[in-house]
């Protein structure tokens, strides 16, 4: 029997010739359709009818999506977050959804840390006075004079804080789940609320799951609680923060600066204002940008795929 998988994961496509054995072995058809950095449910629709397996990037994978595969007996996710798809609608039908926890722990904390820098260093300031024709020496702090504020301290945001205190940082952790006391005694986090943390801190970076509780968690009361000199950055996911509200508190000067890899809307509207900013770092959802961290999630995901396809596991 062969099993028809859609595969839309844009990282993974341009890799599928090298798995063309594995598939062949296994009796796996891929599908890879074109994507622009995901499928839309009125995308999807056409595709789905004789599909047996997915494995997808942040596809709108809806209610009516499902309806419309009726084969369909498996969901991998090709990362983490697993928000864009209606998981209880996944329940109800009985289709697993499997993704790959951790595994862009070490990119996403290194892209942390680089907009770090580049903001307590001044190092985007200073390039743009040089190439203006000024020499202007604009004063920067060092890690130990900085309090950081981590909004989820889940496998990322664990990292994102041992890494803080090897710089010597204050460390204010927020996450409803309590912290494990070796954790709290290596890292010397202060787990405090959420208030208190945008209060306390320079640099805030958001590293929570998008889910109803945290669907604009960072608003416009949120912004004006930080400081005026705070920096706002986000790698988890676009609407985290509510970017009208973010618009305003930067053109306001209500706080200094944002770093953001993740938007409401991908990509980037060309029309956005967040592009007319100049203490504003933008990347295209490319924290994860890592070849040994793709080469274990493509790995990962194709065993997960493998393991309820091929060997029934539904685990």
């Amino acid at each position: 029997m062969t099993h028809r998988v859609l595969v839309s994961a844009p990282y993974m496509q341009p890799e599928l010739r090298r798995f063309s054995s594995l598939f062949a072995r296994h009796d796996i058809d891929p599908i890879a359709p074109q994507v622009n950095e995901r499928l839309s449910e009125s995308e999807l629709l056409p595709l789905m009818g004789n599909i047996d397996g997915m494995i997808c990037g942040d596809d709108r994978i809806t209610e009516r999506v499902l309806a419309a595969a009726p084969r369909l007996r498996v969901i991998v996710k090709w990362g983490t977050g697993i928000d864009s798809i209606d998981v209880e609608a996944c329940d109800r039908r009985g289709i697993p959804v499997l993704n790959t926890p951790g595994a862009f722990v070490r990119p996403v904390t290194e892209t942390v840390f680089g907009a770090v820098f580049c903001f307590t260093r001044n190092l985007k300031t200073m390039d743009h006075e040089i190439r203006q024709g000024r020499w202007v020496k604009t004063p920067g702090v060092t890690l130990q004079e900085a309090t950081l504020g981590i909004i989820g301290v889940g496998n990322i945001g664990k990292q994102v804080a041992s890494t803080a205190r090897y710089f010597g940082m204050r460390t204010l952790g927020v996450d409803p789940v309590p912290m494990p006391g070796d954790f709290v005694a290596e890292t010397g986090i202060e787990m405090v609320t959420l208030g208190e943390a945008l209060a306390a801190s320079d640099i805030v970076t958001l590293h929570c799951d998008l889910n109803p509780t945290s669907h604009h968690l960072i608003s416009r009361r949120e912004l004006e609680s930080m400081r005026e000199t705070a920096i706002l950055i986000n790698t988890a996911r676009g609407p985290v923060v509510n970017e009208p509200a973010l618009v305003e508190a930067l053109r306001s000067r209500r706080i200094a600066g944002a770093a953001l890899d993740v938007f409401e809307v991908e990509p980037l509207p060309p029309e956005s204002p967040l592009r007319g900013f100049d203490q504003v770092l933008l990347s295209s959802h490319n924290a994860n940008s890592s070849p040994k961290a793709w080469e274990a999630t493509h790995q990962n995901s194709l065993w997960q795929l493998l393991r309820v396809l091929v060997d029934g596991d539904l685990r």
